[in-house]
């Protein structure tokens, strides 16, 4: 009877922890967003189409697919195909699935295998910022059988903001000589030059956070752009929330409609080189409302990984304050979890406790994702 009641437990554990150690759908693109992006600056793939494809294949990532063979695509072996394989039930059981050393090499071969393939060549014709056209593309070209494969890659694109990973990369979409692209494994595919110009511009019905925007490069008039959209220029500084007219510094998004005074998503974070007012306008969200959201008051450069609120409240729900209100200049750190650590190492490295990194990230147990992010300081 003992035997029994322990391994019952020793099976429960076992659930319990696979189910705490599963990945959400934003570490899921925390981690992999860059590949994406690096992936459209390679190849032209939109990073927005790629990410959304990642989750719903990889199922987050997930799936016993991307445990056993890190592909994130579910991309089968094929005729062409040399490297590892992996068997794995799917349309039929037992079929053949590809292998791959790292998460890196299957973001790779997908980029390959859409380039490669004759049949998707028509999708390279449309703007890569119009994920729409993109989506219900991928399901003409039969890429998948389900019906609502398109409506789910645009559901998640929209949810989690992914167009702005794409947008990133939008001016660095190489030009390409289809005839040198053939379906081939990972380490034999062909690499072609980039062009530093691009033909493809943002769409003019670009939406963020529900207001109409622009995504325009560095040098560009502001009072073309009001000219040109037929609203003044005092309106147009005003929405952005700029001080004075002149010519972009960097390339950046501009609103023609007033911005939310909330995000669509409870928070983001910062990417290397970001200040306050880049995120309050990859996210369509007024900066005084950012400012206090995160009981922040200047405009500096944030750590690369910083955890930015979008919504009122959240910083008080996630941080134990303590006994009052929080500085005005107090910034969040971030720290993104390596191979190897746990808690009490992280906890050394930042001169703060267990109890207080379990408390701020309201943990209710001592393991860790690689990859996780956490808040290391009130």
């Amino acid at each position: 009877m003992n035997k029994i009641v322990i391994t019952f437990l020793l099976i429960l554990s076992c659930y319990f922890t696979t189910v705490a150690q599963d990945m959400t759908p934003e570490e899921y693109i925390s981690q992999y967003k860059e590949l994406a992006i690096n992936e459209m600056k390679r190849m032209g793939i939109p990073a927005a189409i790629t990410l959304a494809q990642g989750l719903l294949e990889s199922q987050n990532g997930n799936s016993d697919l991307v445990k056993s063979s890190n592909n994130h695509f579910g991309i089968k072996c094929k005729s062409s195909w040399t490297s590892e394989t992996v068997s794995h039930d799917d349309d039929e059981r037992g079929e053949c699935f590809r292998k791959y050393s790292t998460a890196e090499d299957s973001y790779r071969d997908h980029s390959n295998f859409l380039r490669g393939n004759s049949r998707y060549d028509f999708l390279f014709e449309l703007n890569p910022a119009d994920y729409k056209a993109w989506a219900y593309g991928l399901r003409k070209a039969g890429y998948a059988t389900n019906p609502r494969y398109p409506d789910i890659l645009i559901k998640n694109i929209e949810k989690y903001n992914l167009e702005q990973y794409t947008l990133v990369a939008i001016n660095e979409v190489p030009h390409f000589d289809a005839s040198k692209y053939s379906d081939d494994p990972v380490n034999n595919a062909v690499v072609s030059e980039q062009e530093e110009d691009s033909d493809f511009t943002i769409p003019r019905n670009l939406r963020i956070n529900g207001s109409r925007a622009l995504y325009v490069p560095k040098g560009t008039s502001l009072l073309a752009i009001a000219s040109e959209n037929h609203i003044s220029l005092e309106k147009l500084l005003a929405i952005n929330e700029l001080k004075k007219d002149g010519l972009l510094g960097k390339a950046q998004y501009i609103f023609l409609e007033k911005k939310q005074k909330e995000g669509n998503i409870d928070f983001c974070f910062a990417e290397a080189g970001e200040t306050m007012y880049d995120i309050a306008q990859r996210n369509g969200v007024m900066l005084q409302n950012l400012y206090s959201y995160n009981q922040i008051t200047s405009d500096e450069y944030l750590p690369k990984g910083t955890k930015v609120f979008l919504k009122p409240g959240m910083m008080s729900d996630e941080i134990n304050s303590g006994s009052g209100a929080q500085t005005a200049s107090l910034k969040i750190s971030v720290h993104e979890v390596l191979p190897k650590e746990n808690l009490y190492s992280i906890s050394k490295k930042y001169g703060v406790t267990v109890d207080q990194l379990k408390n701020w990230n309201k943990l209710t147990s001592d393991g860790l994702q690689i990859g996780q992010q956490l808040i290391v300081s009130k």
